[in-house]
């Protein structure tokens, strides 16, 4: 999208630009570094698990947003995969804990330092002026972020 020179483009083209823009480096990162081809679904139970420690199917279902029968069909593969493991509630015996095995956190490192030499191949391919502003737009963009999140102490 281009606009005049002359006069900084409005919040809304910048929103705009910006949403397309995250939008498609996330689905080349999900598309391009993903050993072991897990799904967006696969792979964000394993993000909270990992984040979260142990869950209940429940629980984590209600963490993703989705119906509880959806994530057991999810922990049922990743279970089958290795990259989770059932445990007994510490307080509660008639519920199961999840958890990720040694397999599920190695799957976890592998997936993040593709995403991670991903990018830096990507970013190798841009001129020295090019990465400056890129650096530049991650300060913006965090400080876009930090704009959204609450003030400490509230």
């Amino acid at each position: 999208m281009s606009h005049d020179p002359d006069s900084p483009p409005g919040p809304e083209a910048v929103v705009l630009s910006l949403t397309r823009a995250v939008g498609l480096l996330l689905r080349r990162l999900r598309a391009d570094a993903n050993p072991g081809g897990l799904n967006f679904s696969q792979s964000a139970a394993l993000a909270t698990l990992d984040k979260s420690g142990g869950m209940t199917n429940a629980d984590l279902a209600r963490a993703e947003s989705m119906k509880p029968q959806s994530m057991s069909a999810i922990l049922a593969s990743l279970e089958q995969e290795g990259l989770v493991a059932r445990a007994p509630h510490p307080t509660d015996g008639r519920q199961i804990l999840f958890a990720l095995t040694a397999a599920g956190v190695e799957a976890r490192r592998r997936k993040s330092a593709a995403k991670q030499q991903w990018l830096i191949a990507a970013a190798a391919k841009l001129s020295p002026a090019e990465l400056a502003t890129l650096h530049d737009a991650a300060a913006l963009i965090g400080k876009l972020a930090g704009a959204l999140a609450p003030a400490k102490g509230d």
